[in-house]
């Protein structure tokens, strides 16, 4: 990396905390649950767990929301929650980031989408996953939907990007992203992180979208693995059918893939080491500082190489966990003087 590649990154970094983003997503509570392991049980072939601690973080699109804010952005989030323990968590823990949650709708009767880990392990010793209960809340009203959405459409004339964060859990569908993305200023960005529906958003107008591989897979029945070949036309198979300028492919290990509207495909190698710590919520990092990094004015190329920078950094860390920007920019000079 020359000298002025890394000015310029850091110039697109120093230039998030100019920028609106709009988040409109599947809020989720992700519980940790950890515990020091006493003994096998006399019940059942299982581990006894002596409680540790309980924490509570945002998860989802929520995490989204958490990392654009930790990179300085103004963030607008768009989404449901219970009016339950979880619901109130969420709100109460981005208040005391002075995030704005007028737009997170609060809803009696309705349970918010959590996600609860409990980690095992060893007195001063990380613990281990070792098992998940995810709990997921009944299908949405179309009174409530329609009340979302308008609250979306009102804050799209503000923002300078509107990302979109589908965890199939029925706040965000492609038919509202589409009216959604419509009403947004002209030149703003809208990308598009969907767990299970990629290519059910062809037709919306969107700027990009950032899968990662198991994901584009699954739309098309495919095992890419080693095969490049493979991961180039189905890569530039998605972009062209979503009609997208730009699709970003992220692949753990073997970094990510860059297809560009008009240009061959690239390759990322990863940044930092490939012994993750903890891959949870990775790809929200990435479409949080792709999307911020392209609202700022980055190249499509300039934005990938920052949100690798960042999911580098974040796989390194146990749990949903954020990139903040002074850590970013780190990462930045310190790759520019490794090279």
């Amino acid at each position: 990396m020359t000298d002025a590649n890394r000015d310029r990154l850091l110039e697109l970094v120093g230039a998030f905390a100019r920028r609106t983003v709009l988040v409109v997503s599947d809020f989720v509570a992700d519980v940790f649950v950890s515990g020091e392991i006493s003994r096998v049980s006399r019940e059942a072939p299982v581990l006894i767990l002596r409680h540790r601690e309980t924490h509570l973080v945002p998860g989802g699109g929520a995490n989204a929301a958490n990392n654009l804010a930790d990179l300085g952005a103004r963030v607008l989030p768009v989404a449901a929650v219970g009016r339950d323990e979880a619901g109130h968590a969420l709100a109460a823990y981005f208040r005391g980031k002075r995030v704005n949650v007028e737009g997170v709708a609060r809803l009696a009767g309705w349970e918010t989408p959590t996600k609860t880990r409990f980690l095992a392990g060893w007195a001063h010793t990380a613990g281990q996953q070792v098992l998940r209960v995810d709990r997921e809340p009944a299908p949405l009203g179309e009174r409530v939907r329609k009340r979302i959405e308008r609250r979306a459409k009102a804050l799209a004339r503000s923002a300078d990007a509107i990302l979109f964060s589908d965890y199939g859990l029925g706040v965000v569908t492609p038919e509202m992203a589409r009216r959604v993305a419509a009403a947004r200023q002209r030149g703003a960005i809208a990308t598009l992180d969907s767990r299970h529906n990629l290519l059910g958003y062809a037709g919306v107008p969107l700027t990009a979208a950032t899968p990662n591989e198991p994901e584009l897979e699954a739309q098309y029945h495919a095992r890419i693995g080693a095969d490049h070949a493979l991961l180039a036309r189905l890569g530039e198979r998605a972009r062209r059918r979503m009609n997208l300028d730009a699709l970003v492919v992220t692949r753990g290990k073997d970094g990510m893939a860059l297809f560009e509207r008009g240009r061959k495909p690239q390759s990322i190698p990863i940044y930092g080491s490939d012994e993750v710590a903890d891959v949870t919520g990775a790809g929200d990092t990435v479409i949080a500082t792709f999307t911020l990094a392209l609202a700022s004015g980055a190249t499509f190329l300039e934005a990938a190489r920052l949100a690798n920078y960042a999911g580098g950094i974040v796989v390194m860390k146990q749990g949903t966990a954020t990139v903040s920007r002074a850590e970013l920019e780190a990462a930045v000079r310190a790759d520019a003087a490794a090279r």
